[in-house]
């Protein structure tokens, strides 16, 4: 797309996107937030105004009792209820019902005929006096229960009539009912600023929500917990109380009173923040489009002349090629000048570095090669002189001239080998690649490096679930023989302890390779040469020709496998080698080459 190849519109399209979605990120966050914050609290207002209901309740009870006692425990009803005369119960019955303003006032004799009523029909009166609450009176005991009414339910507590103190005895009962109401309800809402209603036997009786919510607000009363209901204008929250004593609560059709907060007033009033939000984003969107317009011509411009003119130089080649500074240009941007002004700086340069460091690598590599084979060299050509010099002395010995031919040819063997390792580093390595026990190969290995010299010995751990890998066993064999030696060499004589060995050679499977570890707990390799010890030439030791790890890397590399060392100073080395269980495998080996002599171990 032409709209996406410019620089420019990449940068303007890229930073104007990113700005769009964190802010639109941002904002949706927010009002999610924000909107799951208002059920929170929408959520724990309900349960406190239902708290509240509760406490209202029982206090309203405790009261109720108190005020029941009372008057059952005034000595004109009890005189008055001990005459059995209707009349004369009546006037004293209504006497306390106008002092505490109950909706209800019943006394029974101790058959449970109803000698008075206040405030209920002859019908109402006997429906109560049949009820449980008034034989448990008769029995002693003070009950509570409620009522269905026509437009809400009663409220009955009911205690016994006693007279005497040392024997009492039972005259009759007393039962003293209050109204929940729409009034109640309503008093109730200023107190919870809640909506309230009362049901009973899946009815709602009494409500401050117009009548005809009714039927839906009757499905929430068999309900627990908070549940959602959504009536003709608003969709409530809703938490359904019993009001029965503890012991019927488990009764679901037994009086409820129905806390409702209005869900939809809630989150209306976060409508104003909503849009405040999105004004915000829109504002913020359209900012961060013009600044994301102004950004990408900043970067983009001087940029483009800079990339004209480096993709000159790649395509010709030319390192003369320079950028033209423009000076007063208002999209002048000082990184991109700094940047072009290096880039000349650069090419003017750069060439001639190339022709430097080429000729210094060379000369580097060659005075590390001249320095080596000058120091290697000259000290067998010695050895040989001396012994030249002792045959040609009068008188020698059959003994001596053994001595000394046995220099000359130890001497002599030393600079082959010094010739051969440098030959097998420089010509390209051929491979032979053949069926091996790897475990057989590392033991024999071993075993080649400990007949190098004294030292300490090496801990063999060995996989023997290794099965036979292909690889050119005579080439690993020197890279393990190189690599055990520098081992031995790198602990540096120290005494064995006895279950820590200082040299180990391990070899594991993997997934899909073998590993092979040579580890040593030696002075190790300090930090700025670490990352030179596989160089050719380079070497920290005297005596050593530095090519013995630079020829084991080229050996693992060439069967297809990788080396890597890590060591520090005073801990010890451990170098890894991972091969391939068939290095034989997708490479063109030669199938019948002229090997060189093999290199011998790095010492």
């Amino acid at each position: 797309m032409k709209l996406l190849s410019s620089l420019r519109s990449r940068i303007f399209l890229a930073s104007a996107l990113l700005a769009v979605l964190w802010i639109g990120g941002a904002i949706y966050l927010v009002n999610v937030r924000v909107t799951e914050e208002a059920e929170r609290t929408l959520q724990r207002e309900i349960v406190a105004a239902a708290a509240l209901v509760d406490n209202l309740r029982t206090t309203r009870t405790e009261t109720f009792m108190q005020m029941a006692r009372f008057i059952a425990d005034a000595p004109p009803l009890k005189a008055a209820v001990d005459t059995n005369d209707p009349e004369t119960v009546q006037g004293i019955a209504n006497t306390y019902q106008n002092q505490v303003k109950s909706n209800l006032l019943l006394v029974t004799n101790r058959k449970g005929d109803i000698l008075a009523t206040v405030g209920a029909t002859g019908r109402t009166a006997a429906i109560i006096a049949n009820q449980p609450a008034v034989h448990d009176g008769l029995a002693g005991r003070e009950s509570l229960s409620l009522l269905p009414q026509s437009d809400g339910m009663i409220q009955l507590v009911t205690v016994p009539v006693y007279v005497g103190i040392v024997r009492p005895d039972i005259l009759g009962t007393l039962s003293v009912g209050f109204m929940l109401d729409n009034a109640l309800a309503a008093q109730l809402k200023q107190i919870t600023l809640s909506e309230i209603a009362f049901g009973m036997d899946g009815q709602i009786l009494a409500a401050t929500l117009p009548r005809a919510d009714y039927p839906m607000l009757a499905a929430r009363l068999r309900t627990a917990g908070i549940s959602r209901v959504q009536l003709s204008t608003e969709e409530f929250e809703a938490l359904p109380r019993p009001l029965a004593p503890a012991a019927d609560a488990s009764n679901t059709s037994g009086p409820v009173a129905l806390i409702l907060r209005s869900r939809t007033a809630q989150l209306h009033s976060l409508q104003s923040i909503h849009t405040g939000l999105i004004a915000t984003a829109v504002v913020a969107v359209l900012l961060a489009t013009v600044l994301s317009f102004a950004v990408a011509r900043t970067i983009a411009q001087p940029l483009a002349a800079i990339t004209g003119v480096m993709r000159e130089v790649a395509a010709t080649g030319d390192l003369t090629r320079k950028i033209a500074l423009r000076h007063g240009n208002r999209w002048d941007d000082e990184d991109a000048r700094l940047l072009a002004t290096t880039f000349n700086t650069l090419t003017d340069s750069i060439a001639r570095f190339q022709r430097e460091i080429s000729q210094k690598e060379r000369l580097t590599s060659l005075g590390r090669l001249s320095t080596v084979i000058a120091h290697e060299v000259r000290n067998p050509l010695m050895i040989i002189k001396a012994a030249l010099h002792a045959l040609r002395q009068p008188q020698v010995g059959p003994e001596a001239v053994g001595e000394a031919a046995d220099d000359i040819d130890e001497e002599v063997s030393r600079l082959n080998r010094i010739v051969n390792e440098v030959l097998d580093f420089a010509r390209p390595i051929r491979f032979e690649p053949s069926p091996v026990n790897l475990n057989v190969l590392c033991r024999e290995s071993a075993a080649a490096a400990l007949a190098s010299g004294p030292g300490v010995g090496i801990a063999l751990d060995l996989d023997p679930a290794l099965s036979t890998v292909t690889t050119d066993p005579e080439r690993l064999r020197i890279a393990l023989v190189n690599l055990l030696v520098n081992a031995r060499h790198a602990v540096n004589g120290a005494a064995e302890a006895a279950q820590a060995p200082l040299v180990t050679l391990r070899s594991r499977a993997i997934t899909g390779r073998v590993r092979i570890l040579v580890a040593d707990r030696g002075v190790g390799i300090a930090g700025t040469d670490l990352a030179q010890v596989f160089d050719p030439y380079f070497t920290s030791k005297r005596g050593g020709t530095g090519l013995g790890l630079p020829i084991a890397k080229n050996i693992v590399e060439g069967l297809g496998g990788t080396i890597t060392i890590s060591s520090a100073p005073g801990a010890g080395t451990e170098i890894v080698i991972d091969l391939p269980f068939d290095a034989a495998q997708g490479r063109p080996w030669a199938s019948s080459p002229a090997r060189p002599d093999r290199a011998g171990p790095q010492a």
